[in-house]
């Protein structure tokens, strides 16, 4: 699986205008399965995500995870993570897992994270989203896990 995520000061997703999920301070997590993931990938990724230490502690290092100041997850599916722009000037997505086993992926990895931390926030998987966030740092951080 890929992740792209993103320390914010907040962030919310809209679809047809309306937002339906939020978060203030945290991560805004982007995630893409790949063929051949599974839901013990999906679990790895989630402590991960939990464990990462990119906030700061009281001497300004980043020493701190998402758990430890309480901030929020919004996690949003994104199969262009898995682009391929190797081979002219229109990706190819065909690295992105198939729409079933993705959608099984991304509500297993958002079951899993609102089982384990909260708030936890979310898109639609293959909706057509706006997502508006304030980067904080800014600090983003690609992961990528496989078996």
């Amino acid at each position: 699986m890929i992740a792209l995520l993103q320390r914010v000061a907040s962030a919310h997703v809209e679809i047809a205008g309306v937002a339906v999920g939020a978060i203030e301070k945290g991560l805004l997590v982007f995630v893409c399965a790949e063929p051949g993931d599974d839901e013990a990938i999906a679990d790895r990724l989630v402590d991960r995500i939990l464990k990462l230490r990119i906030f700061a502690d009281e001497a300004g290092k980043m020493n701190r995870s998402v758990v430890d100041i309480g901030g929020g997850l919004l996690v949003v599916s994104q199969f262009t993570l898995a682009a391929d722009t190797s081979g002219g000037n229109r990706p190819s997505f065909s690295a992105a897992a198939p729409v079933a086993l993705a959608r099984r992926l991304y509500e297993r990895l958002l079951a899993t994270a609102s089982g384990r931390h909260a708030p936890v926030e979310a898109g639609e998987f293959g909706a057509d989203m706006r997502v508006h966030l304030v980067n904080d740092g800014p600090i983003t951080i690609p992961l990528t896990l496989r078996r």
